[in-house]
């Protein structure tokens, strides 16, 4: 009996150490703290080679993840920053974060399944190969100087070269929404300068399309998306986020997305909740609105979902302005 507990006692570490678990954190079932690590490493992205003090046992604690081989990271610190600083430890230094992972550093409106991606995009120089790893989706492509910038202290593409990678990724509408927010930043005629440079067999249609339908002043991904929507269904001509004002020059509101010509304002409405007295300010306006002669179309979700009663009312007010 004594001999078997002993025998269970020496298979703990061993059996630890197969499933990746950290056997200086929990020995015959007592669990403690790891022991510090050098202050030169707390808190932040190492490589396991520059700290031969600390043994193999505490470099698999349960305080460090492996984000990279050889690098270690606290548990902590698993958001998109962190895990590229902790990437960079590997990287050429030509290498910057590209694509999905410039976008969300920009940052630039993606969907979510591009932030739910858990590997970071990586673009090298021609002739540097491309990076390949658990956690890298590597590119090798051409690199101008004016196409990389700092954020947060990493290398990353600009918002323009930004916005031409991310046509392999997105939809019309979710590049538009990229588009309209990287012109805010950059303005429309780098985005422009940026698609030109992109080699012809990589300038597919949804990017020039995409180019075509930028507004800067759009101010959200859902009011881009809502313009991409109608637009492509054969209306227009929009302006964004129009001021209207009454007889006397007043302030009455600030809509989305008008057909100006014709006094038609469509704006989106967010699931998002509203109190009473939000709620009375919108009647408010949307009544304000109304009695000056515009026709006011809410837009929700739902009918992003399924658009088809929203194009037929939207078809119905312009065929009785027209």
């Amino acid at each position: 009996m004594h001999r078997r507990r002993s025998s269970a006692r020496r298979l703990v570490p061993l059996w630890m150490a197969r499933r990746g678990r950290p056997d200086a954190a929990r020995v015959d079932g007592m669990s403690r703290r790891p022991d510090p690590l050098p202050a030169r490493v707390a808190g932040r992205a190492f490589r396991a080679r520059d700290v031969p003090e600390a043994s193999p046992a505490r470099l698999r604690a349960s305080d460090l993840w492996i984000p990279a081989q050889g690098i270690r990271l606290p548990v902590a610190r698993r958001d998109v920053v962190s895990v590229c600083r902790a990437i960079l430890l590997t990287l050429p230094s030509c290498a910057v974060f590209s694509h999905g992972t410039a976008a969300q550093l920009a940052p630039l409106p993606v969907p979510r399944r591009i932030t739910a991606e858990d590997r970071v995009h990586v673009t090298t120089p021609v002739g540097v190969r491309a990076r390949r790893g658990r956690r890298i989706r590597g590119h090798e492509r051409a690199l101008h100087p004016d196409e990389v910038v700092e954020r947060s202290g990493l290398p990353v593409t600009s918002p323009a070269r930004t916005f031409c990678d991310l046509a392999e990724d997105l939809t019309l509408a979710e590049l538009v929404a990229v588009g309209d927010a990287a012109a805010r930043i950059v303005g429309a005629e780098a985005i422009r300068r940026a698609v030109e440079r992109v080699p012809a067999r990589r300038r597919s249609a949804v990017l020039r399309r995409a180019l075509e339908l930028l507004d800067p002043a759009s101010e959200s991904p859902k009011e881009s998306e809502l313009r991409v929507l109608l637009i492509t269904s054969g209306f227009g001509p929009f302006r964004c986020n129009v001021e209207v004002r009454d007889g006397e020059g007043g302030f009455v509101a600030r809509v989305d997305l008008a057909i100006v010509g014709l006094k038609i304002a469509i704006e989106y409405e967010g699931d998002h909740h509203r109190d009473k007295a939000q709620w009375r300010r919108d009647q408010a306006r949307r009544r304000r609105l109304e009695a000056l002669g515009w026709i006011y179309i809410p837009v929700t979700q739902a009918d992003l979902d399924d658009p088809r009663r929203l194009l037929n009312d939207l078809r119905v007010a312009v065929e009785l302005r027209s």
